[in-house]
């Protein structure tokens, strides 16, 4: 494909969708930069230009077009104790390295590790995000006036009903514009965005950290840094592959961790705290019709216009109708059909999603959720792999035919080694043995072992042994790791193999 048609394709395919779907979802990040702000104990500043720079930035570096990327709750969590202890300069000086790390997962192809995450495990992660996205807007819904609730229903009938008269205006930008101009004409009792923290005023301009350059420093930081890599790529990746399906289009996923890397340079070289993808936010985006480069640099942009040129006015955005907003979020991001398929799908999938669901909403760690659904997933995988295996023993003569199938490896040694028994024990013991694998593979030096066991109990036992059939990578492991070919035992491959 040529540079011109990438550039349409991902830029100006629907220039008017992807403008109005970036100012939604601009209006929508005010009060979560400034939340996430407070989470990581900063100035609201410090969020908002992170959520202005890093937007702007990978809409140009990013690997997933119509992908919101700006300040998180998931990188914020982690740096409460770093600006505690030492200041908001070392957090800038950690983003950096963090967007470092970053690049360095690029290179490294650390993308390919998604590969690993199964899908009950993704739509574990799709649920337990929607769930938190929902319960954080509980405090807003909480202890308030009536006409909070009022116009928390009259955004969500906007945002449901008007696109069955008209899709020209993404539903959202419609609801906060209405509720906004009815808060301030009526001048109604509800909470504004301007009520979260006080909005900054000015561009935000550049400066290098404040920090000594010091092996000191690096000790202080590289921490921090490393764990707001890996939570930001985890979530970026995941949300990325959430887009894909979507929008059923693909993603460079490695071009998406060096592009992460880079934003969040920028970002701390302008006075931004680091971030990542936005499940949320990149939702609003794609219902909104955003699907180009374009809806995630509108958003970027708009909001920087908006702090700078109309901060009064976006102060006094009612919170009703950004709740609304993300209560639509919350709807559309949960998987539905995957209550009917708890009882449809294998009941280890089921807990491996919900097994992620409930670490995840419990202990508020995307990392950690996703990190037990994996390796629940792995050892539900382990054992379904080790019952695929089985030995038929077949007489003929002297010989004594034993045909292997299946995978050897840590997990099924024991089933191997115990299938054979003791050959001298049975009651038609043979003087010759032939293990059969033709259609067995050996992956490990677990699997290797247990074949030197065998052989070599056969062997004390006065049984003479010839193992046949093995393939070429099976081969070339017994060739490297096995003793039995120094014990005087027959290792043949089968001409077929």
């Amino acid at each position: 494909m040529t540079f011109t048609a990438a550039l349409r394709r991902d830029w100006f395919a629907n220039p008017r969708a992807d403008i109005l779907a970036g100012i939604v979802v601009a209006l929508a990040l005010v009060p979560e930069a400034i939340g996430f702000s407070l989470i990581a104990g900063v100035d609201p500043r410090v969020g908002l230009y992170a959520s202005v720079a890093i937007a702007m930035v990978i809409a140009f570096t990013g690997g997933r077009p119509g992908m919101i990327s700006a300040a998180t709750a998931a990188v914020a969590v982690l740096v409460g104790p770093l600006v505690r202890e030492h200041g908001v300069e070392y957090l800038f000086a950690a983003t950096i390295l963090m967007g470092v790390f970053q690049g360095i997962a690029a290179l490294l192809r650390l993308d390919l590790l998604m590969q690993f995450v199964s899908r009950s495990v993704i739509t574990g992660f799709v649920n337990a995000l929607a769930i938190l996205i929902f319960m954080a807007q509980l405090p807003q819904l909480t202890d308030v006036s009536w006409q909070t609730y009022a116009m928390v229903a009259a955004g969500l009938a906007i945002i449901y009903l008007l696109p069955r008269l008209t899709t020209a205006v993404p539903s959202p930008l419609v609801a906060i514009v209405v509720l906004t101009a009815i808060s301030l004409w009526t001048g109604a009792p509800v909470h504004t965005v301007g009520d979260m923290g006080e909005l900054p005023s000015g561009l935000p301009f550049f400066a290098l950290p404040d920090v000594p350059l010091t092996l000191e420093t690096l000790r202080i930081i590289a921490p921090f840094s490393l764990a707001m890599a890996a939570v930001g790529l985890l979530e970026s990746l995941l949300t990325a592959q959430i887009v894909d399906d979507m929008t059923h289009t693909d993603s460079d996923k490695r071009r998406e961790c060096a592009g992460q890397g880079g934003a969040n340079v920028v970002a701390a070289l302008f006075g931004g705290m680091g971030g990542c993808a936005m499940i949320g936010q990149s939702v609003i985006n794609i219902t909104s019709g955003g699907r180009g480069r374009l809806s995630t640099f509108t958003a970027g942009a708009v909001l920087l216009a908006a702090l700078t040129l109309a901060g009064t006015l976006l102060g006094k955005i009612p919170m009703p109708a950004l709740v609304a907003v993300m209560i639509m979020v919350s709807i559309g991001t949960f998987s539905w059909n995957s209550i009917p398929n708890l009882r449809r799908h294998p009941w280890q999938s089921s807990v491996v999603m919900l097994a992620t669901v409930a670490t995840v909403v419990g202990t508020h760690d995307l990392s950690i959720g996703v990190l037990t659904g994996v390796l629940l997933s792995g050892i539900f995988f382990t054992g379904k792999v080790r019952t695929m295996f089985g030995v038929e023993r077949v007489r003929e003569g002297e010989t004594a035919t034993y045909h292997v199938r299946g995978q050897i490896f840590f997990a099924s040694v024991d089933r191997f080694s115990q299938a054979f028994g003791r050959e001298s024990l049975r009651p038609d013991p043979a003087d010759h043995v032939v293990i059969d694998v033709t259609r067995a593979h050996f992956w490990d030096i677990s699997g290797v072992g247990v074949l030197d066991k065998v052989v070599e109990r056969m062997r004390r036992n006065g049984r003479s042994v010839q193992v046949v059939g093995l393939n070429e990578a099976s081969a070339d492991l017994v060739d490297r790791f096995a003793l039995t070919d120094k014990t005087g035992v027959e290792i043949g491959l089968a001409p077929h193999a």
